[in-house]
């Protein structure tokens, strides 16, 4: 053992059987994956694939670089060998066999042409030269394994997609959603050709949709990039309850056609109920601001029209937003319509609450035994006389009452403003 070489001591037969038992381990080892790797079924797909992009630069270098890792394979091998054929020399290897070992197993003894680093040859130890091929080794299958797993999630969920779509079409056409006349149609079209477009380039340029997973150094550490498939899948879903919107219509549109035109028809009532009650107004209520009452809108029988026209030619993509934008004005019509009528028959509101509330006082005077006093009978008649005259001013008309109770309250509570008068009338109606 005081011998030495540029490799460090000479090893003795025991530390080169252990050594040969290793290395030849390791042999078995690196060729198995070489074989897997050879036989990967994305390294076939690579190799019969027309790649473009990121993925045919990588894919250039990485063939290159398993041409290589063979080319290691076989000088590791064929070192091995040599190092084995010393060894079986000899049961009892002589001092010149174990030094010629020596810097078989731990020098620089391995000397392989090329290695893609621009020199003609190279020159290893059997260690780095392992180290070299496994890192050689795990480029590679990061690169294969990251392309096979591309291949292996996207093409057929796109696939799968699109006949989703092709199946969204049938059905879109069969109510009339087509391009260029409905929204909905023209999305699918955009869908259809994204979807051919993203399939196109997933299969030849795969990598182009590899997300890596950062911190992980394992061969194939990441996920397919699905950003535009998402994308596309929710557009048609979104389309999709766009056609059930459109079915739905084909299969309530006659009962929401009735719906509209019952809610029409009370407009029209309310507000011909409006008009004659401002008639009736006029003539009985003086000195007063009515409203006039527009008669009902001619664009909405209209529209109602086109909508019976769009139901009866099956046109039920033109018929969905023309419905949902009527019911809309339907209801907006008819609470115009009842503001209307609330509008103008205010004074005949505030006539009868002035009648009420003077035939309350006249009952409470009365259960107090005061009916008879000639001053709330004069004042009582003079109201009575306004409120139930046509035309009733109803400014007068509210003093007089207000003048009757002013009388009754200092009748009943020992001289009551008319302000008393009118909280005492509202704890009555109470």
């Amino acid at each position: 053992m005081g011998v030495t070489d540029p490799a460090g001591p000479v090893m003795d037969r025991d530390e080169v059987d252990r050594a040969l038992a290793r290395l030849g381990q390791e042999h078995e080892a690196i060729e198995t994956s070489l074989l897997a790797l050879q036989d990967h079924a994305g390294r076939r797909l690579l190799e019969g694939a027309e790649l473009t992009g990121v993925t045919h630069e990588r894919w250039q270098a990485t063939e290159a670089q398993i041409t290589q890792l063979w080319t290691y394979f076989d000088a590791y091998t064929a070192a091995l060998r040599g190092a084995r054929e010393i060894r079986a020399r000899r049961r009892w290897s002589s001092r010149e066999d174990l030094a010629e070992l020596t810097e078989l197993l731990r020098g620089a003894s391995v000397t392989v042409p090329g290695g893609g680093t621009g020199r003609l040859s190279e020159t290893f130890s059997l260690s780095a030269l392992v180290d070299r091929m496994n890192e050689l080794y795990a480029t590679s299958l990061d690169m294969i394994v990251a392309a096979d797993a591309v291949w292996s999630a996207l093409p057929a969920r796109i696939d799968l997609l699109a006949a989703e779509l092709q199946r969204t079409r049938s059905l879109a056409h069969s109510v009339g959603v087509r391009p260029g006349e409905h929204p909905a149609g023209d999305d699918l079209e955009r869908i259809t050709r994204t979807l051919a477009k993203l399939r196109e380039d997933v299969v030849r340029d795969p990598l182009a949709f590899w997300v890596p997973a950062e911190g992980s150094s394992a061969p194939g550490g990441g996920r397919p990039d699905t950003t535009v498939y998402d994308r596309q899948a929710r557009a048609l879903e979104d389309v999709r309850r766009e056609i059930d919107a459109v079915l739905t219509v084909r299969q309530d549109a006659e009962a929401r056609l009735i719906r509209l035109r019952d809610v029409l028809s009370r407009a029209d009532r309310t507000l011909a109920e409006a008009r004659t009650a401002r008639g009736e107004v006029l003539a009985k209520i003086a000195a007063t601001e009515v409203p006039v009452v527009s008669g009902p809108p001619t664009a909405l029988q209209e529209q109602l029209a086109t909508a019976a026209e769009y139901r009866r030619q099956a046109q039920w993509h033109r018929l969905s937003p023309l419905l949902e934008s009527l019911e809309e004005k339907a209801e907006d019509e008819l609470l115009r319509a009842r503001e209307s009528l609330t509008a103008v028959t205010a004074p005949l509101a505030v006539r009868a609450e002035l009648r009420g509330r003077l035939d309350a006082y006249k009952a409470k005077v009365a259960r107090h035994g005061l009916a008879e006093d000639p001053l709330l009978v004069e004042r009582y008649d003079a109201a009575r006389r306004m409120l139930w005259s046509a035309p009733c001013d109803l400014r007068v008309a509210e003093q007089a009452v207000l003048r009757y109770q002013q009388a009754a309250a200092e009748l009943l509570g020992g001289g009551g403003t008319a302000e008393d008068g009118q909280g005492d009338h509202k704890g009555d109606a109470s």
